[in-house]
């Protein structure tokens, strides 16, 4: 038996497939639904495609029909605003994804190469601080933004998570630290100061860290669910997934509409799942260059 057919790689390979399948599946079900007409999601229960597909309840999420073609094709008569509260998320998830990363390499690099007093004191506390829950620090942060008027606004939401957290200052340390001290003294000796060095010279050689920490943030920020329900909760601000957890809310307890609610969802990740699609690769091309490097 050939090294390519060997009972371990069919093995790794069955595996891998199994958790594959388990990981996309609830997805697929999801997309399912939505395609489903509402009065034929129970009886199609037992079908992995639906007998009559259909985009109706992509149509009543984004608002392309009247309230009587809405109760018609199943729905409660709730309404959702969903294309603004897509765009809420979009603004949420840049302007975190955005900030966070320039801080956070901004302090990896300090950490990695300068040299003031406590610094390792400093930073252990910080690591330190990714044993506490985000649960504890959830009470001071809201009696904090609502302390500073900022409740129902973008900048009361996005201002906890603006600056660093503790596991990417880690995460781009650690890479600052693999970077060769030669080129930022070559740069030195032309003259460049360290604000220079980190613009001109760390930041270009760290694309693919800073690709990976900013799409792990976004990734984080787009589900975020708790904090922008405490802090969002007038409509002008309200990201897609609180809207998701409203509308559920709206519907009549005997029926909820959930292929309304399954189409909203698909919907939902779009936009992240362009990301990962565009981005994903070029991350890992990335850490492998610079890693050869």
């Amino acid at each position: 038996m050939t090294a390519t057919r060997s009972p371990g790689r069919i093995f790794g390979w069955a595996v891998l497939i199994v958790a594959l399948v388990l990981t996309l599946f609830p997805f697929f079900w999801m997309i399912r639904s939505a395609l489903t007409p509402a009065h034929d999601l129970v009886h199609d229960s037992g079908s992995l495609f639906p007998s009559h597909p259909t985009l109706i309840n992509f149509r009543r999420v984004l608002g392309l029909t009247s309230a009587e073609e809405n109760q018609a094709a199943g729905g409660s008569g709730a309404t959702i605003n969903f294309l603004l509260y897509l765009w809420n998320s979009v603004i949420y998830c840049c302007l975190i994804g955005f900030f966070q990363t320039l801080f956070c390499s901004m302090a990896g690099y300090a950490f990695a190469r300068l040299r003031f007093p406590g610094r390792d004191l400093v930073f252990a506390i910080l690591i330190g601080a990714l044993m506490v829950p985000g649960i504890f620090t959830l009470l001071p942060n809201f009696v904090l933004v609502r302390d500073l008027g900022l409740l129902n606004t973008m900048a009361g939401m996005v201002a906890p998570a603006l600056l660093m957290t503790p596991f990417a200052i880690f995460f781009l340390r650690q890479f600052f630290l693999s970077i060769p001290v030669d080129v930022e003294e070559a740069a030195m000796i032309d003259g460049a100061g360290k604000a220079r060095i980190f613009f001109r010279v760390a930041l270009p050689m760290s694309r693919g860290p800073l690709l990976t920490i900013g799409l792990i943030t976004v990734v984080w920020a787009w589900k975020d669910y708790l904090w922008p329900l405490l802090i969002g909760r007038d409509e002008s601000v309200r990201t897609a997934t609180v809207a998701l957890g409203v509308y559920l809310q709206q519907s009549p307890n005997t029926q909820p509409d959930w292929t309304g609610l399954m189409a909203a969802s698909t919907l939902s990740i779009i936009p992240v799942a362009l990301v990962l699609l565009f981005l994903g690769r070029r991350i890992v091309e990335s850490l492998n260059f610079t890693g050869i490097k």
